[in-house]
């Protein structure tokens, strides 16, 4: 998908750089595969704010997505590619031959009117969803499982791609876009090829309303509030205090580990991404 630049006809449109959306077909989502999506401002069940910087932006509805990718050996043909507000990448619509429809997460070069079929029998190309055990070594997949039969979890973003590096016995290894190279079952299902959108990274959205638009409220600097507010704040005239950035509640926010040492799948990681 292309990128569009706009003419400094205002101060917004100066620096302003969004998708083209040449690669979407239709502007009506499937009625059927919509859900209500409660916006929660970044609060849990008890109203407290867990998530900061959350909060307002357009209403929106969730599309129901086939993470699965369990309708084995039905053929399925590619009647849109849509836009979907609550993810990075586009989402592509299949009708299976059997009448059903179904959601999936838009790989690049996947065109309406293609074929896509997932299980054993399916052939390695792009959209195709395999087991790791079927898939030839150096291939780029994503919408990775985890554990078999949970449904992808991991490499989902608009232009990401993981790696298919190593395959012994019932394990295979797999380089993720971080660079960490992870032990998997060779049973796990993977997506052929790499996430499209890929230019949604070089986006620029030009004013600070575009973001609330998106449920992104303001950021302020720990520097800028008061001592009672963020461990940084405080102090006569500008300065950061002298200690190492914290988060509000002193937590170390740049270079320290937090990932647990007692985590069970440390021991599935082969190379860490740092």
């Amino acid at each position: 998908m292309g990128l569009k630049k706009y003419r400094p006809r205002t101060p917004s449109l100066r620096h302003t750089t969004l998708l083209n959306f040449e690669e979407i077909t239709t502007n009506s989502p499937e009625r059927s595969l919509l859900r209500p999506k409660k916006n929660n401002d970044g609060r849990n069940s008890s109203g407290r704010i867990t998530v900061r910087h959350r909060g307002g932006g357009h209403k929106r509805r969730y599309r129901v997505i086939d993470f699965r990718r369990d309708k084995h050996g039905i053929p399925a043909k590619v009647a849109t590619i849509e836009y979907d507000p609550n993810r990075t990448a586009n989402i592509a619509l299949l009708h299976y031959v059997d009448g059903e429809k179904r959601y999936i997460i838009a790989p690049s070069g996947v065109r309406v009117g293609q074929t896509l079929l997932s299980g054993d029998t399916a052939e390695p190309t792009p959209g195709n969803a395999l087991p790791l055990s079927r898939i030839p070594l150096g291939m780029t997949i994503h919408n990775l499982e985890l554990r078999p039969g949970a449904g992808g979890q991991i490499v989902r973003s608009a232009g990401l791609g993981a790696q298919l590096m190593a395959r012994e016995g019932e394990q295979a290894q797999v380089k993720l876009p971080s660079g960490e190279i992870r032990i998997l079952k060779s049973t796990c299902l993977a997506t052929i090829g790499q996430v499209g959108n890929s230019d949604h990274s070089r986006t620029s959205l030009g004013k600070a309303g575009r973001k609330r638009w998106l449920g992104i409220r303001p950021t302020v600097r720990g520097v800028a509030m008061n001592p009672v507010d963020h461990p940084m704040g405080g102090g006569e005239g500008r300065t950061s205090g002298g200690g190492h950035p914290v988060s509000p509640w002193g937590q170390l926010a740049k270079g320290k580990r937090t990932r647990s040492r007692r985590k069970a799948s440390s021991k599935f990681i082969v190379k860490r991404r740092k």
